[in-house]
């Protein structure tokens, strides 16, 4: 049951500052610099940050690691 229930749930679009820290393995202030930057983009809502899934993830594909 546990599993169709996963599989229901849709993807996400956006990533927290964590998860992108935890992706990259580097701190939330490197992530909050990268966000800054405009590295890729980024949404603020309220306080929180989140960082568009498909940008992130062609930033990151342009270094083929």
């Amino acid at each position: 049951m546990e599993q169709k229930e996963k599989e229901l749930q849709p993807q996400t679009r956006a990533y927290t500052v964590e998860e992108i820290a935890t992706v990259l393995h580097i701190g939330r202030s490197s992530t909050y610099t990268l966000v800054k930057k405009g590295y890729f983009k980024s949404v603020r809502i309220g306080t929180a940050i989140r960082i568009s899934r498909k940008s992130f993830d062609e930033w990151l594909n342009q270094f083929d690691l």
